[in-house]
């Protein structure tokens, strides 16, 4: 439990830092030798760390911890998922080991998800201040202003 409560830990802290650092840097600044290999180790390490350590700390807590064996089954709330095998209604049996490794799954989607966003983010900073400061200036470089409005 603990290990994976703190692999979820670093995922969180990684990722803040990649929006912090994402909010400071600036649009267009060029890229220096060490801040893109600086840059490359930590993109490999989030994705070393979230598509490996993530899910295996998941995996290795519900086999140890939780007990989710294949001989243990899940019968859901009031046992409405019993399967007909064991006197229920369900079509199929459902064990522990499946929902661990939908679960991993999940972890691999939003894993996927956010490594998406995070990119987005990454490319399309600084376009929403740059629109909003789009003023049409003159030919003496000054803002341009319609005749009634406020400037």
């Amino acid at each position: 439990m603990v290990a994976f409560a703190l692999s979820i830990l670093v995922t969180v802290a990684l990722t803040g830092a990649i929006l912090a650092y994402a909010k400071r840097r600036p649009v267009g600044t060029p890229v220096t030798w060490g801040e893109a290999m600086f840059g490359s180790m930590i993109v490999f390490f989030g994705m070393f760390w979230i598509y490996g350590v993530v899910p295996h700390q998941w995996l290795a807590w519900a086999d140890n911890e939780l007990n989710w064996r294949t001989d243990k089954l899940f019968v859901g709330p009031g046992g409405v998922l019993r399967a007909q095998a064991q006197g229920g209604s369900f079509p199929f049996t459902i064990t522990y080991v499946v929902i661990r490794d939908v679960i991993a799954s999940a972890i691999y989607v939003v894993a996927v998800g956010m490594q998406v966003g995070l990119w987005m983010i990454w490319q399309n900073r600084g376009k929403r201040a740059t629109a909003a400061e789009a003023v049409e200036l003159s030919s003496f470089g000054r803002p341009l202003v319609r005749e009634g409005s406020q400037a």
